[in-house]
């Protein structure tokens, strides 16, 4: 794809995470005359983006389809979109803002350009839901918040699934579990079932203790 157009351009420029040794997703961008092309690879063949799981946090928050409404309505097909000023218009604090767009731009609502670090609005056919149907650890992790198997004890949570019991610790805002997921990606690859339940079961807890 990139070799029938190098000819043309004036500059390339290579997008992706600090290098650890581990294979991660690449954006390869072809600066060329009144446009730029944009290339993006995932880790390897049997990787799909949206399995790696950076925004399954984002997508598991109670308030992130309803802010997402919310902020679709005051989007006006910006080229650039301001959190900030989304933030002060909707009412909403920026971090909302933040994931309420992560949800907006996997239904094809919003795109990231990696040159403006900045999204964009825009409109895609896409499911609005799809994300969340098809990724396998946010549904379990919601099945697991569901059926009462994470409990709470100060930053440490135990959670059940199947026949083991799994700790999760937060620190720092982060969490880590004690599964072979997280011994295997130690977090590169998102969270696993079991942290994306402890952190559901926690805003949750929040949630009702704020209502007292």
């Amino acid at each position: 794809t990139l070799q029938r157009v190098l000819r043309y351009a004036s500059a390339l420029r290579v997008y992706g995470p600090v290098a650890d040794g581990a294979a991660a997703a690449s954006a390869w961008e072809v600066v060329l005359p009144g446009m730029r092309l944009t290339l993006t690879l995932s880790p390897d063949a049997s990787r799909g983006f949206s399995g790696e799981g950076g925004v399954l946090e984002a997508l598991a928050t109670d308030d992130a389809a309803a802010d997402a409404e919310l902020v679709s309505v005051l989007l006006a097909w910006e080229p650039r979109i301001e959190p900030d000023r989304l933030a002060e218009q909707a009412g909403l604090p920026v971090e909302r803002v933040r994931a309420a767009l992560v949800r907006l731009g996997t239904a094809g609502r919003v795109g990231y350009d990696l040159a403006d670090a900045a999204y964009f609005h825009r409109e895609l056919p896409y499911d609005a839901d799809r994300a969340e149907r098809h990724n396998p650890r946010l549904v379990a992790a919601r099945r697991l918040a569901r059926e009462g198997a994470v409990v709470l004890d100060g930053e440490l949570a135990a959670v059940r699934s199947g026949d083991r019991s799994y700790q999760v610790r937060e620190q720092a805002g982060a969490l880590s579990c004690t599964c072979q997921w997280w011994a295997d990606y130690r977090g590169r690859r998102g969270p696993c079932k079991h942290a994306l339940a402890v952190r559901m079961v926690r805003r949750g807890a929040a949630v009702a203790g704020g209502a007292r």
